[in-house]
């Protein structure tokens, strides 16, 4: 099992390799969520994850002999980027096993950093079995990216810095996929502070590491789709499940439009690009997931890589959530000018329209009727329920449209 020391080893060896992150406090978040909030900013770090931490560590304590040989890695994305970019830099050849699915950015960036980069299986899984099979055949070194002891060492100086930057922190909100960052950070923190408590925050869509720590055994969970592809691991590391185990308070789950709602408030709040799983702690505090109003709370947003072209949809969810985006079913007469009236009625209400369906056809409207679906962009949940109300004493069958269905 780990200790203190090599967390401690690990951020000598990385001085000079990583970059220490700002941990700023946020007044607006801190009101926002009743608590004393400070943001981990880990989307900086030079690949934009705090998987450099774990990687960077591990390839600095291979042999002579590994190094010449050369490694290989599965990854959803962030950690293959961070081994092939500090491989590049320390001279040593990678090749880095994605799902077919992985970002853009992500496989992209690491073929930039030279590495080799094999796209196998429709998730980390599967990925991860084939790079083992590369492993054997080519005699290169396995880097894991959550269940090695160096690489958990190198995630735990995350704590380090974060007690000396908020020495007086009650508790810090952690990602946890493999669980490689939770049991390095609860290592670190609760060796110095143990009276801090150390929460872990998974998608609700998979939850390997709650699920296993109610069961008292590691469990292999089906595989699922979440926005937070980042931490969408089946299965925990035997290394990690010991750790969380010991340090770890608790574990909470966020739901998909938690998270997106979460990426949203970073974007418009702090002016930061936070990828899915990196969102799930603000996605956890603002929900109350965890009972922390009045304490001092730190929140890991552990990475940023996001694909553009993914943040719009992201952000339309999140509007959703928020209640910035609302779309109405509206039942009125098929006559010139009803549908004019309507749009007036919505303008008085000073909501926009953004998107307007006009269907005959296949709705169940009765003859001479027509039913029209409308989208709008409104303040909130208040202005909402003033359309519906206008619309309502207007003489309109008015129903709101769960896009969830």
């Amino acid at each position: 099992m780990l200790s203190l020391s090599d967390v401690e080893a690990a951020r000598q060896r990385l001085s000079k390799a990583i970059y220490a992150t700002p941990c700023a406090y946020s007044e607006t978040l801190s009101r926002l969520t009743g608590s004393r909030c400070f943001v981990k900013l880990e989307n900086l770090q030079m690949t934009g994850s705090f998987k450099e931490r774990g990687a960077a560590n591990k390839l600095l304590t291979l042999s002579a002999l590994e190094r010449q040989r050369g490694v290989v890695a599965a990854s959803a994305g962030n950690h293959g980027l961070a081994v092939a970019f500090h491989c590049q830099r320390l001279g040593i050849r990678s090749v880095i096993v994605m799902p077919e699915w992985a970002p853009l950015i992500k496989v992209t960036s690491a073929r930039y950093h030279e590495a080799e980069v094999v796209l196998a299986g429709a998730n980390y899984d599967e990925a991860y079995g084939h790079a083992r099979k590369i492993e054997a055949e080519r005699g290169l070194t396995f880097v894991h990216p959550f269940d090695d002891p160096q690489v958990i060492a190198g995630q735990g100086t995350l704590g380090l810095e974060l007690l000396e930057q908020c020495p007086d922190l009650d508790a810090v909100v952690v990602p946890v996929g493999g669980g490689g960052l939770i049991g390095g950070v609860a290592l670190a923190i609760k060796s110095k502070n143990p009276r801090a408590r150390v929460i872990g925050v998974q998608a609700e869509e998979i939850a390997a590491m709650q699920a296993s720590l109610r069961s008292g055994k590691r469990l292999t969970l089906p595989a699922a789709a979440t926005i937070a592809d980042g931490i969408a691991v089946r299965e925990v590391g035997e290394l990690t499940f010991e750790l969380a185990k010991q340090h770890v308070d608790a574990v909470v789950t966020v739901t998909e439009e938690e998270i997106a709602n979460a990426i949203l408030l970073l974007l418009e709040i702090e002016k930061t690009v936070v990828e899915g799983a990196g969102a799930t702690t603000l996605a956890a505090l603002v929900n109350r997931k965890v009972a922390l109003e009045g304490k001092t709370v730190v929140l890991v947003l552990s990475g940023g890589n996001i694909d553009v072209n993914v943040i719009a949809r992201v952000i339309e969810r999140g509007l959703v959530k928020d209640g910035r985006l609302v779309r109405f079913s509206v039942l009125l007469q098929d006559r010139p000018g009803a549908l004019a009236r309507l749009t007036a009625l919505i303008a008085q209400s000073r909501a926009n329209v953004l998107h307007i369906s006009h269907d005959r056809a296949f709705s169940h409207a009765r003859i001479g009727e027509t039913e029209v679906v409308v989208t709008l962009e409104t303040s909130g949940r208040e202005q909402i329920e003033a359309v519906q109300q206008r619309l309502g004493e207007a003489g309109y069958r008015v129903k709101e449209v769960d896009t969830r269905q």
